[in-house]
């Protein structure tokens, strides 16, 4: 691989995921920041409305970062991503300024509304703009998420004299059956870290005996809507999205199972190293048959191997998407397990009591991360080496004129700065937790408490 394009594909890559921690987030604390408004404003308990307020500053810290780290990834489909830009802005160009209309003027507007206007607006006015809040950061999501899927499944487009495509139907853009299921795919992605957010910050309040009732309605809430998501994370979103890349995308599906050899009655890979070089999986451990069924609902459907397609065609790094994949599918599981629990034991009411479920729950925080991030990595390596699928190369798109000493450089800057961003996140985001929901200090230390109290 060209060493410029190497160093323009790690600096997309290292922008991108680390942008991708905060829209995570708001995302998905957006619907819980609405549900507790309605409870607030159903049962008029004051508490569930400092609920809210309190996650709506998590939620403003998490926005501002986000659109601090989103800027520079427009730039960069200009200073290095030039002939991608020039080949297909007449296409993205709709999605993406649709998002910043979202993102911006929506989500925002309505963000000052709830955080600073709630004096001057009536309990339901405060409440539709918890609402605006939600429908601009999904609506945000939708059209960054209908971006890529035209890059994994191009359509509604037409070829023009230059080379580069042009819009030729806005719906068919909007409405790409891809965009569906990846939506829906990594909306629930979202929610569940929100959910895992807020139920891990409840149990910490709760081990460490402050803000108790706060502590108890983050972990209500967040362990109902971690099982609800988790669960629709499986089935039928997950389901639906792979089924959409066995459709268009056959040989990211074989390179993502690691299924070298094209067959009947396809096993399901459950834990196995791939072995590129040899094209077998080495220590495998398989169910018989279950990516058959799961893929073409038939025990011996005939499922495409990667000897089924040019080399050249393959995904270029096997081995990291397939564990990527896999890391995603079995946290994805796990999150399943721990919310079952955690709901049996909120339903027998014991939950609260159970100090190792909170410190399950309290500990599991960094994982929906791990998961989306991963999910993300399986779908952009999933599509290599097409940048636009079937359209244009990875190796055709990105800034010839930049040599990689330029694009390191830069990298090195971005990582500089955005350590320096993350940092201050964790100051702002942990200022806020020992404010609590009360907007008071009171998580003092240990030793400080005792002295005080003597």
């Amino acid at each position: 691989m060209d060493s410029a394009l190497l160093v323009h594909r790690l600096h997309f890559a290292f922008t991108v995921t680390f942008h991708y921690l905060f829209p995570q987030l708001t995302m998905g604390l957006a619907p819980l920041i609405v549900v507790l408004k309605t409870l607030g404003l159903r049962r008029n308990d004051e508490t569930y409305n400092q609920a809210a307020r309190f996650w709506a500053r998590i939620f403003g810290i998490n926005f501002v970062l986000g659109v601090v780290t989103g800027i520079p990834m427009e730039f960069q489909f200009g200073t290095n991503w030039s002939h991608f830009s020039r080949f297909a802005g007449g296409v993205i160009g709709q999605t993406l300024a649709m998002e910043g209309m979202f993102a911006f003027f929506l989500e925002s507007a309505f963000l000052g509304l709830f955080l600073y206007g709630e004096k001057r607006l009536s309990p339901r006015a405060h409440w539709w703009a918890a609402l605006a809040v939600f429908l601009g950061s999904w609506l945000s999501g939708y059209f960054i998420v209908a971006t890529d899927a035209w890059m994994q499944n191009p359509v509604g487009y037409a070829r023009v004299a230059d080379g580069s495509v042009q819009l030729s139907s806005f719906w068919q853009l909007v409405l790409n059956p891809w965009a569906w299921w990846q939506y829906a795919h990594n909306m629930s992605g979202a929610a569940i870290t929100g959910a895992f957010a807020m139920a891990a910050l409840g149990s910490f309040y709760l081990l460490w005996g402050k803000h108790q009732e706060h502590g108890k309605i983050f972990g209500k809430v967040g362990v109902i809507a971690g099982c609800i998501f988790s669960i629709l994370q499986l089935f039928p979103t997950g389901d639906g999205q792979g089924r959409m890349i066995a459709r268009y995308q056959p040989v990211t599906l074989a390179a993502m199972e690691a299924l070298f050899a094209s067959q009947p009655g396809a096993p399901l890979v459950i834990i196995g190293q791939p072995d590129v070089s040899a094209r077998r999986i080495d220590n495998p451990v398989l169910v018989p048959k279950a990516l058959s069924f799961l893929t073409y609902r038939h025990w011996a459907a005939h499922v495409q191997g990667l000897d089924a397609f040019p080399q050249n065609l393959w995904p270029q790094n096997i081995p990291l998407l397939y564990y990527s994949y896999h890391i995603m599918v079995g946290l994805g599981t796990i999150f399943i397990a721990i919310m079952l629990i955690s709901v049996f034991l909120l339903w027998r009411g014991g939950l609260f009591n159970a100090r190792w479920m909170l410190w399950i729950l309290f500990l599991s925080v960094p994982f929906p991360y791990i998961a989306n991030t991963a999910g993300w990595i399986t779908a952009e390596l999933g599509r290599q080496p097409w940048l636009v699928y079937g359209l244009m190369l990875t190796a055709d798109g990105y800034s010839k004129t930049v040599s990689a000493g330029n694009g390191m450089f830069t990298l090195l800057g971005f990582m500089g700065m955005y350590m320096v961003l993350g940092i201050l996140f964790l100051f702002l985001v942990h200022r806020e937790i020992e404010h609590g929901p009360l907007g008071s200090s009171s998580l003092a230390h240990p030793i400080a408490s005792r002295a005080s109290a003597h």
